[in-house]
């Protein structure tokens, strides 16, 4: 298991806890970054022909996007792969050993002493002529400094250094797992530049009032996912979490709120989700809210309230609002984003948006309903995205 080396700080009790313990390192598995990134080549099997990969929150000697990208360099097509880490990690050489046989000073305890590294990869063969190619191979071709590169970075390997900024203008795709708490600034570095990325974020980044728009103008997306909706990562810092979230077995630790983001396409992004008539779905409500309405309309938006996913109305034309994880099986040919309803989104929304939904800031005898939340029998719901469908014209 190796460690995506960012220091990673996820949204929830377990994560708010380890961020106070400063515990809060946690490790990408390799099968999901396999899983996400074989999802990109299945839709366009030249996604990263001839292209710099930059992983630049990535210990080369723990992480398992190093691994994938090197593993699969010549099958890949890459043009260069470019690693660089903050510092090392207290668990050396867990994946692959770069240390040369020899006296060095730069060398503490197997590998080098506490300083931001970089790594260039050109080129990747059977260096060791044993008749397969492993990390073994790219072990001995750095140690020879043949084609590829391995130096100490001048500064603390910041994403947002000078040094770390040159070395992003040269790549093309950026891919990574980057810290949760710099996510606002880390996409907003990677739209200024240009770049194609696939990270990792807590869903909660949706509603952030920098990444919606990026999301609803359709420059950024949710990625293939995790095996059904759940995460695992892997920590060194073993501690008391909640029921069902620790396995001391395998040592990983089980979320629920983070997801791929990307702008990259994939296959699952245009698959139609399936709907069912209103009345068909004024059943189903019934029987999950135990209602007598099903459909029922805000009381600040020119919208309807639809709780699930699977109860989007088909023959409904208006706008509804539905819940966040709707995003995990958008499909941008099937349904129009209009914006957000959330306790920030009166403050974004464009003006002309508003009077479309004909929006009514303060809703009389409304319990605790913040600014541009949705309100339904005076009662606020959780976060919705509102939505229309896509219509073809006759």
């Amino acid at each position: 298991m190796s460690k995506v080396y960012n220091k990673v700080r996820m949204a929830n009790s377990n994560l708010t806890s380890a961020k106070k313990a400063k515990n809060d390192e946690f490790y990408t598995q390799f099968p999901d970054i396999q899983k996400e990134m074989e999802a990109y080549l299945e839709y366009d099997p030249d996604t990263f022909r001839g292209k710099v990969v930059y992983c630049n929150c990535d210990d080369p000697f723990e992480s398992n996007f190093f691994r994938y990208f090197v593993l699969n360099f010549n099958r890949l097509g890459l043009k260069r792969l470019i690693t660089t880490s903050y510092k090392p990690s207290p668990i050396a050489n867990t994946q692959l050993s770069l240390i040369p046989d020899v006296e060095d000073k730069t060398v503490e305890k197997g590998r080098p002493k506490p300083t931001a590294n970089k790594l260039i990869i050109n080129e990747v063969s059977d260096y060791n002529n044993d008749g397969s190619f492993s990390l073994a191979d790219i072990a001995e071709q750095l140690k020879a400094n043949k084609n590829n590169e391995w130096t100490p970075l001048a500064g603390d390997g910041d994403f947002r250094s000078q040094e770390c900024i040159e070395l992003l203008k040269q790549s093309d795709v950026v891919v990574t797992n980057p810290p949760f708490s710099l996510f606002r600034e880390y996409v907003s570095q990677l739209v200024e530049h240009g770049k194609k990325f696939s990270i990792i974020g807590n869903m909660n980044a949706i509603t952030y009032k920098e990444i919606f728009p990026l999301i609803k103008e359709n420059k950024m997306w949710l990625g293939n996912g995790f095996n059904a909706g759940n995460a695992y990562f892997a920590t060194p810092n073993v501690r008391d979490f909640a029921s069902g979230v620790y396995d001391e077995k395998t040592g990983l630790v089980k979320f629920r709120n983070v997801n791929w983001f990307t702008n990259i396409d994939h296959g699952r992004r245009h698959q139609p989700l399936s709907l069912m008539t209103m009345a068909d779905n004024q059943k189903f409500n019934k029987k999950v809210q135990k209602s007598d309405t099903a459909y029922k309309k805000y009381d600040n938006y020119d919208a309807i309230e639809v709780p699930f996913t699977d109860a989007i109305p088909s023959d409904y034309n208006g706008a509804m609002g539905v819940p966040i994880s709707f995003l995990d099986k958008y499909n941008p040919d099937q349904f129009e984003i209009l914006w957000q309803a959330s306790g920030n989104s009166y403050a974004n929304m464009p003006k002309d948006i508003l009077q479309s939904l004909k929006f009514i800031p303060n809703v009389p005898g409304a319990e605790g309903a913040g600014q541009g939340v949705g309100v339904v029998g005076r009662r606020k719901v959780y976060s919705r995205i509102l939505i229309k469908q896509k219509r073809e014209e006759k």
